[in-house]
């Protein structure tokens, strides 16, 4: 006898429904999110005693963490139905505009019955894990930075226009500055050897901070007047200017972690050896792709990336479009590796191949991304690195 069990994910409770290969109902019931719950379900299914059992989920990661942990230990295969092909699912069956936690896990329960192409959703390794969650949390400092950076020029700029031109945000030498000095009448009676020696003491490093400061003097003076609220907005670019400071201490700290990491990584020096596949770049592409083995072939990989064409024809209606689907963070892993290989001679010179065709710049390096993912996949499915006569070199 078969088993399948859909499990409706919610943060607080889920909802489990199982039927057996012939859609009959086995059990519909609520299952708590702890480990308690999940295993008073678990210990349900084994008393089934039940050849094959396929547990079903509409949601991986974030509140589906345990009970896929603890499914995956008790040797369940454990299967992904994507939300969009549960709701379509149940839309298109009696009463589908009736939603509900056991409706929808049923219908869960009948995909996984029915569709035996769902996903399988294997047991990933610890270091993939790891590096996922630092790679997230790395995603989130860089937004974070760019919209505070993004409100610290604007502050600037109707505070010490002159100022906002000369100083560069982006580096610790024009943070650390502001984070001291942010207005016209902080620095008009200044002498430039004191703000210098000030800015200096905040961390080492800096460049350029005497000559930074005879500036930002030289501009003060010529700025007689402070505009209304000029105090207020001078702290709250200090106060921008310090939180970017440790925000890029943060970043910088998490980079050094991921590097270590990938030093320990089976895949690691691999995908580092392809050209424009950076350390960043590298642990992106391990946090999205895991075991390369979940692709049963280099287009499998491009169709999970997004980067295989589609095809739409109804009738005598027949077209090949860009695909809009796929994962994004990893179509940009690989468009961005290919944009930055474009400095090596094998890749530009399949970019200028691609050119001389007709295509656009963007097209050409989507062309090229769509190559070197032929090489990723059969770099890591052979376990040799990338070398200039690389069969299908990009």
């Amino acid at each position: 006898m078969k088993i399948f069990v859909g499990l409706d994910v919610a943060k607080d409770l889920h909802w489990a429904c199982a039927i057996d290969q012939d859609a009959r109902p086995v059990f519909s019931r609520s299952v708590a999110n702890d480990p308690a719950g999940i295993a008073d379900m678990i210990a349900q299914i084994e008393t089934l005693r039940a050849d094959e059992v396929t547990v079903a989920l509409d949601l991986l990661g974030g509140i589906a963490t345990l009970v896929c942990a603890m499914v995956a230990v008790a040797g369940f295969r454990l299967v992904h139905a994507p939300g969009l092909s549960v709701n379509r699912a149940r839309q298109g069956m009696r009463g589908g505009e009736n939603k509900s936690d056991p409706r929808d896990a049923a219908t869960i329960a009948e995909l996984a019955r029915t569709r035996p192409g769902l996903r399988t959703v294997d047991a990933e390794r610890e270091i993939d894990v790891d590096i996922r969650l630092l790679i997230g949390r790395r995603r989130e400092l860089v937004q974070d930075q760019t919209r505070r950076l993004a409100r610290l020029r604007d502050l600037l700029s109707s505070l010490f226009p002159a100022l906002e031109r000369r100083i560069d945000v982006t580096t610790k030498t024009g943070l650390a500055f502001l984070s001291l000095y942010a207005a016209p009448h902080e620095l008009r009676s200044a002498r430039a050897a004191s703000v210098a020696k000030k800015v200096i003491r905040t961390g080492p490093h800096l460049r350029g901070v005497p000559h930074l400061a005879e500036d930002a003097i030289a501009l003060a003076k010529a700025q007689p007047l402070d505009v209304p609220g000029a105090a207020t907005r001078a702290r709250l670019v200090r106060d921008m200017a310090a939180e970017a400071l440790a925000a890029r201490e943060a970043r910088e700290r998490i980079d050094r972690e991921i590097a270590d990491m990938l030093a320990n990584h089976p895949d690691a020096a691999l995908i580092q050896s392809l050209p424009g596949m950076g350390v960043v770049l590298t642990a992106e592409l391990i946090a999205n792709i895991g075991d390369i083995r979940r692709f049963r072939s280099a287009d499998a990989l491009a169709a999970a990336a997004g980067l295989t064409p589609v095809l739409r024809q109804s009738g005598k209606s027949y077209a090949i479009r860009r695909a809009n689907s796929g994962d994004k963070a990893l179509k940009r892993v690989f468009y961005q590796s290919a944009f930055v290989a474009l400095a090596t001679p094998e890749s530009r010179a399949f970019y200028d191949r691609k050119r001389a065709e007709g295509k656009h710049h963007n097209q050409a390096v989507i062309a090229l991304a769509r190559r070197r993912i032929n090489v990723v996949w059969a770099m890591l499915t052979t376990r040799r690195p990338f070398a200039e006569n690389f069969k299908a070199a990009a």
